[in-house]
């Protein structure tokens, strides 16, 4: 027999309080209703539990004894809902070990992860963290299983499952890396030269389709073409170096290649669009807290960061 088809567990806070107070009116103002109202529940809960429940005697209203085998069952049935309904823990940085996973991109973690990560240690001493690559399956399974906590740096562009949140997170300019003794290079690309130069790029390991950068010369009618494709920067501005090839990348992570090879900055053509990152999670974890926190460091850290640049 199913006992809630026909029971309002509204009641039950009303039986609580009249098992408390013995005084139908007491209950009232204990529970800001009005006596007509706490005697119509008092109703109900006899006609919904086929007991009186409360006696009126010279002692008083007494509890009769389904009524008293009834109240330890419900207080604890509403310490445990008021348990539950509680809001989560706050989340300590200061006192926390937890280990958040990060998938994300190469960018990121060569220019920017060392710095926040040695900034939170300063008041999270007992974090740590795990870096992955951004692959299809973190995306589609990884997010949804917590195997992986946030996905930093993917561009706006990516189609998202569902499921999954996507916030605005960071905008960073690109420009073009030549080397040293490219002369088929000016100091600055329009977008029909940007097309009939060579090419070297990050292989797409996400498998999440054409880069903007590609999208942008399609806008225009335009292809290039990419004689290598390297799975991290280094590797790609040293093939720049000694080719007659071009690459786009942020400006910051270009300007760490200045002094370590034989290369210079080139501007990119007014068509190309910046590079806008988000920060991507599952909403499973939203509001969990630590996963709040981790949130609210890298968006802090993002304008810190920008502003600085």
């Amino acid at each position: 027999m199913n006992v809630f088809r026909h029971f309002d567990l509204n009641l039950l806070r009303v039986f609580m309080t009249l098992m408390h107070e013995r005084h139908v009116t007491r209950a009232a103002e204990k529970l800001h209703l009005s006596q007509p109202a706490i005697s119509h529940a008092l109703k109900r809960l006899r006609e919904a539990l086929d007991d009186p429940l409360l006696v009126r005697t010279d002692q008083g209203m007494q509890p009769t004894p389904r009524a008293l085998a009834l109240l330890p069952v419900v207080q604890q049935a509403l310490a445990m809902l008021q348990e539950g309904l509680a809001p989560p823990a706050t989340f300590l940085p200061e006192s926390s070990t937890r280990r958040f996973t990060l998938a994300t991109t190469d960018y990121f973690e060569e220019v920017m992860y060392p710095t926040f990560l040695s900034q939170l240690l300063t008041y999270a001493p007992g974090i740590s963290f795990s870096i992955e690559l951004i692959t299809p399956e973190v995306l589609s399974e990884g997010l949804e299983q917590r195997q992986i906590d946030m996905v930093v740096g993917l561009d706006t562009q990516i189609e998202l499952p569902g499921g999954v949140l996507k916030a605005p997170w960071m905008q960073e300019e690109l420009v073009c890396l030549a080397a040293l003794n490219n002369t088929h290079i000016g100091d600055s690309l329009t977008i029909l030269q940007f097309a009939d130069a060579l090419h070297v790029e990050l292989a797409d390991i996400s498998g999440l389709g054409p880069s903007n950068i590609d999208n942008c010369l399609v806008q225009h009618g335009l292809t290039r073409r990419v004689i290598s494709k390297n799975l991290n920067y280094i590797a790609a501005a040293r093939v720049v170096a000694l080719t007659g090839a071009i690459m786009t990348l942020p400006r910051q992570m270009a300007q760490r290649f200045i002094s370590m090879l034989p290369v210079r900055l080139v501007e990119p053509p007014k068509e190309l669009p910046a590079l806008n990152m988000t920060l991507i999670q599952h909403g499973l974890y939203a509001n969990e807290p630590s996963t709040v926190w981790l949130h609210q460091q890298l968006t802090a850290f993002a304008k810190a960061f920008s502003e600085q640049a």
